[in-house]
């Protein structure tokens, strides 16, 4: 049985505005979708996956 993610958010940053990304509790690590369209499902992705995506964020290496 797949468990579905748990405990979404989305940044405080984002404010009452409905074009952004939630992120959720997954099994393994996180999982990702669209507030726009939460209907439309989400990826996930592992544990060491998402800590090396935040790291490379906070090293803004996609800036």
């Amino acid at each position: 049985m797949k468990l579905h993610p748990t405990n979404w958010r989305k940044s405080s940053r984002s404010g009452r505005v409905s074009n952004c990304v939630e992120v959720g509790r997954g099994a393994d690590g996180a999982a990702v979708r669209d507030t726009k369209d939460r209907a439309a499902g989400y990826f996930t992705t592992t544990g060491p996956q998402w800590s090396a995506f935040i790291d490379a964020v906070k090293a803004e290496k996609f800036g």
